[in-house]
């Protein structure tokens, strides 16, 4: 692997050695979640941050607070640790006080806690039913917590068919395959045949995909796919699944490293994808993708893959820097051409902590 000139600025401890940081000796990271509490208040987890300092002047979004309470439900399910639910009663207060009238979602928030619009984009929605139903099927969410969840599904509930963006179709159906009624079922054998019909209109010989372009949050749709083939039993589901799963990997993992598609520019049917901006959470949802493909087939390279993804974080990427701040185990916003974004917003740590407990949960670090 080439190394990169980038700032010394932006250069971790990890690489400071002038050396890429190889594959089969990445650290062994003891795991620090200080950064959480910093970018979490009274209300919730804020969006943004000024390098390491949280930045209140860009609010909070209901995107980022959903998938902080799938967050913190996975660290009270590792740790058992008190300060964990805490963070889940915070994250499920916020997705309480997002809810509109109709069932949906605001998504912007500013610090004075005013909202910034009447309804959030379709994605918002389709993560808030994906954090949900995750936490609606966690046997350690509290009691009363469920409770206050279950009350914000069903309202949620007569918005769903009505879904249009394929990434909101694809996390709605990661939070109603948790559910066991039937018409959760029935949802998500709706929005998977609505998936796969977008899929086949797109794909062909050599374009394997559901659009005409890969943009962001690119591996939720095959792994939704993964999710409904697991509810439905559609073996239909699970080829496209993969079919598509091996196409983002032959553009994602083309080199010995994953490489998001960047997003200055994505990557447009017949062109070569933008080189950055790579994102956190590109990363993240690899990991579970992969790892939900390996659950569904026992494909043992879908294990591998997994590792990989998660090795981006940690300075197996292409420019051989580590993501992770080790004073505060924060993660910083990306890889940009000329290094390391040292912004450590809120998606990024989330998708960090994300990957880390899955990925070391399946013991293959």
């Amino acid at each position: 692997m080439k190394k990169l000139a980038v700032p010394d600025s932006a250069i971790s401890e990890d690489a400071a050695s002038g050396n890429v940081i190889s594959f089969d000796a990445l650290p062994d990271r003891t795991f620090k979640d200080d950064y959480i509490f910093l970018l979490t208040d009274d209300t919730g987890m804020m969006q943004h941050s000024k390098y390491s300092i949280p930045d209140p002047r860009h609010g909070y979004t209901t995107d980022d607070n959903a998938r902080a309470l799938i967050m913190a439900l996975m660290l009270y399910c590792r740790y058992r640790k008190k300060k964990y639910t805490n963070l889940a009663y915070r994250y499920s207060s916020f997705l309480l006080n997002a809810q509109n009238e109709f069932g949906k979602f605001r998504n912007f928030m500013g610090h004075d806690r005013r909202w910034l619009e009447e309804e959030g984009s379709e994605d918002c929605f389709g993560r808030c039913i994906w954090a949900l139903g995750y936490a609606l099927d966690c046997k350690y969410t509290p009691p009363g917590i469920k409770n206050g969840l279950q009350y914000l599904m069903e309202r949620a509930f007569p918005n769903v068919p009505e879904i249009n963006s394929i990434r909101a179709k694809a996390y709605s159906i990661l939070g109603l395959s948790h559910l066991k009624s039937e018409t959760a079922k029935n949802f998500v054998y709706e929005l998977a045949m609505s998936l796969l019909g977008q899929y086949e209109e797109n794909r062909d010989n050599e374009w394997k995909w559901f659009e005409s372009i890969v943009t962001y949050c690119n591996f939720v749709l095959p792994w939704s796919l993964i999710a409904a083939y697991r509810v439905t039993g559609e073996k239909r589901l699970l080829e496209a699944a993969e079919e598509s799963l091996g196409f983002i990997s032959g553009i994602t993992l083309k080199e010995d490293y994953f490489k998001p598609v960047g997003c200055k520019g994505w990557l447009q049917k017949g062109k070569e994808p933008a080189e950055y901006d790579e994102q956190p959470v590109e990363a993240c949802e690899g990991v579970l993708a992969f790892l939900a493909a390996y659950e569904a087939t026992d494909k043992r390279e879908y294990l591998y893959n997994a590792k990989k993804c998660h090795a981006w974080y940690e300075g197996y990427n292409s420019k051989g820097i580590s993501l992770i701040d080790k004073k505060t185990g924060g993660c910083y916003d990306g890889l940009t051409q000329d290094g390391v974004n040292l912004n450590m917003g809120a998606e990024s740590i989330i998708s960090y902590v994300i990957s880390y407990l899955n990925i070391s949960s399946a013991k293959i670090l």
